[in-house]
């Protein structure tokens, strides 16, 4: 077969940003870079963001060279669920609740919401009508129900009743008869599987209120990318840092809120490979930060207009500093660095301008009601083009590496950069530096307290940045911080990379009090069956299952890959010395002091001992330090202190059981057992979060039932 009649395998990730829409094709196989584009992100068409992610996808196909039958996976985030609900452009619903107790003036006051604010001065209508079901579903009263329902003004339906969690056949008829009137509806247990009927109610209801405009924008999208002959499915970035098909989205838009910063996380982990890290997204007016431990990135209940949602995001937390922030200032400092950025003024970076001879210092209001003391520049008399901002101030510290796409003209920042400091009277490279410490101090407390919030061990921490302007921020604040960072390669379309890459996933939640093994196996089983269905290769599903013991929720964590392919990671292959001096660099210690504890065909464990101190050395415990190596030399589990154990897959059930016993502890809520890890082929099996040896045993059983008996594996505990 000649190599004209070779067909690739390409993913293609599309991110809807706040500003441009960036489409990336990546090799399915070696994950190299094929070919990027980036659009205007199209907020006031007609067609909405969808115009960008088809315009996007066109110029890329076209620039690349891509044929539609090289594509095996396409995906792409958007911001328009959230920005409906920022600025309340989302569809009035009618609740239609059903009841058939004597209680059922209760449900009605958790179920008749009223307005549900969304953002300041923003908010949902909604419209409520009561069934009685009591002798069940009669067609001809939910009908009429409804008629009345959309006279009052309802474009969406939710319905909702008392325990459908339980028992949802009332509502899914109802439902039914919703849709086969042509109405775009919900339901409560279609949307969560967890009790709280005025939570669970609200969430239908917001999931109702975004179905128009979300499924016209799909199918919109969906039709494009069949007309451009890509046969492969449409896939859509979730909250969560996973995607699910255009189906799913069809059914819960409501998981696709803040996808748009899920997809750089989603990169951290896929792409860069982080296993424990601060992930700094840098754009031109914001930064999102997010938490990621143990390769995963750290999760939290969904909130919005500040009520509670039965829904998981990753917890994101936006700064309003960026790249493009433009300082303040008074007659003598620099004051303050954003919230306006030069983009939001309308100015562009005097790091990136082709033409200043003759720079001017203004001061300029960017809004009208905004303060008139932030920093603008112009060429001569003219009228403020350009903007000193964070980019401009790195560069000019010599912070931004070369090659780094936020790398500007040092000659011209340096001829703005002495216009202000004759101004201000202060040597330009104090006035840079006051600039980004003022940036990095909105930064740092967010960083520290995702660290505290997650608990994560700061010692293995590292500060990693992506997006334009990471190198404006990162290297800043990792100084102040006193912490190791780096910047992703291609950072300007990280995001894009991180949708390209991210895994099918699903959650599955039930609320039981004292789980059994058969209910813990259900939950796994019905996670694993819906990322199957999105169309999930089986081999690669890996699942999480955790219990929380406070609110008694089983969740089940299904994630997968589209289709099995070799990873021939294009990244020069490390010798066994430079293993070991990665190791060496992530543990803090010498390079004599790492031991390789054992070796499958896919991981290398690594140990070291090391003592931690209490009471200035009165108290000394031995710790002893694990970390876990891919083929590819990424470290994917750092444990401060732990064990490994080499087993065979029919043994591993002892072995466990033999950890679990010699390394618990007693507290307050009776024995603990430490979180358990299995190294098995190629996957990583996070048994940890679940209460008792038993639970682990049980999904453990269920994980390595399909191996061959005398399989190798590796069992990890960390400590406490």
């Amino acid at each position: 077969m000649s190599s004209e009649n070779l067909i690739r395998k390409v993913r293609i990730g599309i991110d809807v940003g706040g500003t441009f829409t960036h489409a990336v094709a990546l090799d399915a196989e070696t994950l190299e870079v094929l070919g990027r584009s980036k659009v205007p992100t199209t907020h006031r068409a007609s067609e909405g963001v969808a115009k960008g992610i088809i315009d996007s996808l066109t110029k890329l196909l076209a620039g690349a060279g891509i044929k539609p039958q090289d594509v095996t996976f396409i995906a792409h985030s958007t911001t328009q669920a959230t920005n409906a609900l920022l600025e309340g452009d989302v569809a009035p619903v009618g609740i239609l609740c059903l009841g058939s107790s004597s209680n059922n003036w209760i449900a009605q006051a958790s179920t008749n919401l009223g307005k549900i604010r969304l953002a300041p001065e923003k908010y949902l209508t909604t419209y409520y009508k009561f069934v009685e079901t009591k002798k069940g579903i009669d067609k001809e009263k939910v009908e009429q129900a409804l008629k009345e329902l959309v006279e009052m003004g309802a474009k969406a339906i939710a319905v909702t009743q008392a325990f459908s969690v339980d028992d949802p056949a009332h509502e899914l008829a109802a439902l039914e008869i919703a849709r086969s009137m042509g109405l775009l509806s919900t339901s409560g247990s279609e949307v969560s599987q967890l009790y709280g009927l005025k939570v669970r109610t609200r969430t239908a209801v917001i999931n109702a209120a975004m179905l128009p405009k979300m499924i016209e924008s799909a199918d919109m999208t969906e039709k494009s990318v069949r007309g451009a002959g890509i046969k492969a499915p449409v896939m859509i970035m979730r909250s969560d840092g996973g995607v699910m098909d255009i189906d799913a989205m069809r059914k819960r838009p409501i998981l696709t809120m803040l996808s748009g910063p899920a997809a750089g996380v989603a990169a951290a982990m896929m792409f860069l490979r982080i296993s424990d890290g601060i992930f700094l997204e840098v754009g031109g007016t914001s930064t999102d930060i997010s938490a990621i431990s143990n390769g995963k990135a750290q999760i939290r209940s969904g909130e919005v207009g500040e009520h509670k949602v039965y829904m998981r995001t990753l917890d994101v937390r936006t700064v309003g500093v960026a790249g493009g922030s433009m300082p303040r200032i008074d007659s003598t400092k620099i004051i303050d660095v954003g919230p306006r950025s030069a983009h939001i003024a309308g100015l562009g970076y005097v790091s990136f301008s082709e033409h200043l001879l003759n720079p001017k210092i203004k001061t300029i209001k960017p809004r009208p009601d905004d303060p008139e003391d932030y920093l603008a520049i112009a060429e001569g008399d003219g009228e403020p083009t350009l903007c000193l901002t964070p980019t401009c101030a790195s560069n000019l510290l010599g912070l931004v590496p070369d090659g780094d796409c936020a790398k500007g003209d040092k000659e011209k920042i340096t001829l703005a950069f002495g216009e202000l400091s004759k101004k201000l009277n202060q040597p330009s490279e104090k006035l840079a530096d006051e600039m980004l410490k003022l940036a990095a101090d909105k930064c740092i407390p967010v960083v520290r307290q995702l660290i505290k919030d997650h608990k994560l061990d700061p010692a293995l921490v590292t500060l990693v940045g992506g997006g334009g302007g990471a190198a404006a921020i990162v290297p800043y604040v990792a100084k102040q911080m006193n912490m190791p960072h780096s910047l992703a390669s291609y950072a300007d379309v990280i995001s894009a990379i991180g949708v390209a890459l991210a895994l099918i996933r699903e959650t599955v939640e039930r609320q039981v009090i004292n789980p059994t093994n058969e209910d813990i196996l259900k939950i796994r089983e019905e996670a694993h069956a819906a990322v199957q269905k999105m169309g999930a290769d089986p081999a690669s599903i890996e699942i999480h299952v955790e219990i929380d013991n406070r609110t008694n929720v089983i969740r089940a964590t299904a994630f997968g890959a589209t289709s099995m392919t070799e990873n021939k990671d294009a990244r020069k292959a490390l010798s066994d010395e430079e293993k070991v001096e990665l190791i060496a660099q992530s543990m803090r210690t010498k390079q004599e002091q790492v031991k390789l504890a054992a070796e499958t065909k896919f991981f290398r464990i690594y140990t070291a001992e090391w003592t931690q101190s209490h009471f200035g050395g009165l108290i000394n415990n031995k710790m002893q330090a694990v970390r876990v190596m891919d083929s590819a030399g990424s470290i994917r589990l750092q444990i401060q202190n732990g064990v490994a154990r080499t087993s065979s897959a029919d043994q591993a059930e002892s072995a466990i059981s033999a950890i679990a016993e010699e390394h618990s502890v007693w507290g307050d809520a009776g024995k603990v057992i430490p979180d358990i890890m299995i190294l098995a082929g190629p996957k990583i099996i996070d048994l940890s979060g679940l209460l008792n040896v038993e639970h682990v045993n049980t999904l453990a059983k269920a994980e390595l039932n399909e191996m061959p008996r005398n399989t190798e594996v590796v069992i990890l505990a960390k400590l406490g």
